[in-house]
């Protein structure tokens, strides 16, 4: 008899695909976690769309509609979706365990249903007592919201397109499994058919439906790359699960900006938004103290203001230690030997440690001389000017050069009350504020100041 033809091998880990085993990933570079893919049923096509075409037609002969957007009832997810959700996509929320995902998620269904809208909520972790028992804990519920505690997704299709709701929630999709895929629930085969299941549901039944995804320990969506790629929009939660605040990132959007963020705040009742994250970044500024440099980060269309900190020691060992947290490590390195090159720095014998206040990440060149300012200014021991915000990228030859959305920035910065900032000269044309803008070109110019 004919062996069964596999389907590849897949990364346990990261669900990277390849034609033939190999003992080591060649994409996460861990070792023995290449297995073998089941024979599926065949060729997974494409997902039958309501209303497709059979036939290539011209562009005039494509009807229209303008999507229609659900509010969440959160602004700052609104925000983040493009303007709410859209009836028929199918959105992936992944972050780290416990950081609230299906606590947000469940607030919005409690948003939804109470707006009239018909909303199923699937568990597959949880049992119907503990969901009541968090649902109890965000507020009264009330509405068309239904819970379902399975794992089979056949099942769940079936009370889909029985109910017809609004919108569906999937909580989550390394629980559900499907009949016809010969392996166990959570493994790459299972999550890439029960994927393909909702988005055909979601396409031809035109159900909003959101999925929780886990996160491997790199911090990406467990399951094979290309689930990723099957889906409309990709949200991540960011921050420490033991800190208050949250941040909902959109990595990707086909009804909206990838750019913009949300943030969100843990409170007792659940997550609350952080209307103004700038305000809530800086609250706990130290006064008075060398290292800290305030920085503007423009986030979509969002800026936010932070604190770049930075902690410069004499070594007590032979090589010097460079730590970073929060921005790029190697681009610290870079920043050092700007420094030591072009403004004659010894930074070869200190150990050199930079940080954003809050465990915030942002990997933005404008927060370039920032970090060089607080670099300087842990150096000499000298407290950095208060009041003042700085941005602006730092070239190798020592240059500051230009970078996007200067208004926004400044105008973030005059609304909180600062009163000067420093950026790229190149920056100052056709730009009026009412706070004091100094134009620097060069780093050593920037440095002099302190």
């Amino acid at each position: 008899m004919a062996k069964a033809k596999s389907n590849g091998f897949f990364c346990k880990e990261c669900g990277h695909e390849s034609a033939k085993w190999s003992g080591q990933c060649p994409a996460c570079k861990a070792w023995n976690t290449m297995v073998e893919g089941p024979p599926g049923p065949g060729p997974v096509g494409a997902p039958a769309f309501a209303g497709a075409p059979s036939r290539p037609v011209s562009l005039g002969e494509i009807g229209y509609e303008r999507h229609e957007y659900i509010p969440t009832g959160f602004g700052e997810l609104d925000r983040v979706l493009g303007c709410g959700i859209v009836n028929g996509s199918l959105v992936l929320v992944g972050g780290d365990p416990g950081i609230g995902k299906s606590t947000i998620l469940l607030q919005v269904a409690r948003n939804i249903a109470a707006g009239g809208k018909k909303v199923l909520y699937v568990s597959g972790e949880e049992s119907l007592q503990q969901v009541k028992l968090r649902a109890a804990r965000i507020g009264p519920v009330t509405g068309e919201l239904y819970f379902y505690c399975e794992t089979n997704l056949g099942r769940v299709a079936s009370a889909m397109e029985e109910m017809l709701p609004d919108m569906v929630v999937i909580d989550s999709i390394q629980t559900m499994y499907c009949d016809f895929v010969d392996s166990g629930a959570g493994s790459v085969s299972q999550v890439r058919e029960a994927t393909a299941t909702l988005l055909k549901l979601s396409k031809g039944l035109g159900i909003a439906i959101f999925i929780i995804g886990h996160v491997t320990k790199e911090g990406v969506v467990a399951g094979p790359r290309m689930l990723e790629h099957m889906v409309d929009t990709v949200l991540y939660f960011e921050g420490d699960r033991h800190a208050s605040y949250r941040i909902l990132r959109g990595v990707k959007n086909r009804f909206g900006s990838t750019n913009e963020i949300g943030v969100f705040q843990m409170e007792e009742n659940g997550l609350a938004e952080v209307k103004n994250p700038s305000e809530f970044m800086l609250s706990e500024r130290p006064r008075d103290t060398s290292g800290g440099v305030v920085t503007c980060s423009l986030e979509g269309t969002r800026p936010i203001l932070l604190e770049v900190q930075a902690l410069v020691s004499r070594t007590s060992f032979g090589m010097p230690r460079r730590t970073a947290a929060g921005v790029d490590y190697n681009r610290v390195n870079l920043l050092l030997a700007v420094l030591e090159k072009r403004c004659r720095y010894d930074f070869s014998g200190v150990d050199a440690y930079v940080s954003i206040a809050g465990g915030v990440r942002a990997n933005e060149p404008a927060l370039d001389l920032a970090i060089c300012l607080a670099l300087v200014s842990s150096y000499k021991d000298k407290p950095f000017p208060a009041g003042t915000v700085v941005f602006g990228e730092v070239g190798l030859s020592g240059e500051i050069r230009a970078v996007s959305g200067a208004r926004q920035r400044i105008a973030e910065a005059e609304r909180l009350g600062f009163a000067t900032c420093i950026l790229p000269k190149s920056c100052l044309k056709d730009v009026k504020a009412g706070i004091a803008l100094v134009g620097v070109e060069s780093i050593k110019e920037a440095v002099a100041g302190i």
